[in-house]
């Protein structure tokens, strides 16, 4: 509502008096409990359910001027996609790009972990990993690829240069001949026990230390 892309919304009777401050500009339809819960896929339904527009972003628009680009490589589980995009929308990030074989951005479920943050950053899809690679780096970013294996440490870098993060698949990580591609392999120091960390958690340290610098 507040970024103009709400077309319209079919609410229940409560739901409309509930949020009525909200919906004063929005054209409502009102419908029964019923048709608002077959319109929603959710358990328990709010009552609300707004059809909207989708951002017009693409890849070039993206990579005009990028300071801080996070890339999700071949993710495949709507949660972590939409807390990816929550994640780069929090940190300032200029896009968060779904790269390989991802999940669709406006798949229900990842449409509700992004927290409404797909409607604040550029989300953009990417079939062929290595070819954006090369669209990175002509864009002047450098890329990055969050690794367990990395050979330079997150504490050793220099991050106050406009950076490309790549963050791999949650069961198999990058792909090896996307790791390759990037030029630096960074792994995240820990001193715990724990033999990794999921690719939310990751993104999450890799791109607030990114964000950290350029404050």
């Amino acid at each position: 509502m507040r970024r103009g892309l709400v077309d319209e919304v079919f609410a229940t009777e409560a739901a409309a008096d509930r949020y009525r401050d909200l919906l004063v500009d929005a054209p409502v339809h009102l419908v029964t409990e019923r048709a608002a819960k077959a319109l929603s896929d959710t358990v328990t339904p709010v009552g609300l359910v707004a059809v909207c527009r989708m951002l017009d972003a693409s890849l070039a628009d993206v990579l005009s001027t990028p300071r801080l680009v996070a890339v999700a490589v071949d993710t495949a589980d709507p949660g972590n996609a939409g807390t990816l995009i929550r994640l780069a929308d929090a940190m300032g990030a200029d896009a968060l790009i779904l790269a390989g074989d991802g999940v669709d951005p406006y798949n229900a479920k990842c449409l509700r972990a992004s927290a409404g943050s797909i409607f604040s950053v550029p989300v953009v899809e990417a079939a062929d990993t290595l070819a954006l690679i090369s669209d990175l780096v002509h864009a002047e970013l450098v890329v990055m690829a969050a690794t367990l294996d990395g050979e330079r440490s997150l504490d050793d870098l220099d991050l106050d240069v406009p950076t490309a993060w790549l963050f791999g698949s949650e069961a198999h990580g990058l792909p090896v001949e996307v790791a390759a591609a990037a030029a630096v392999r960074v792994r995240i120091p820990m001193r715990g026990s724990a033999e990794s960390l999921n690719v939310a958690a990751a993104a999450a340290i890799c791109l607030y230390e990114s964000a950290r610098v350029s404050r």
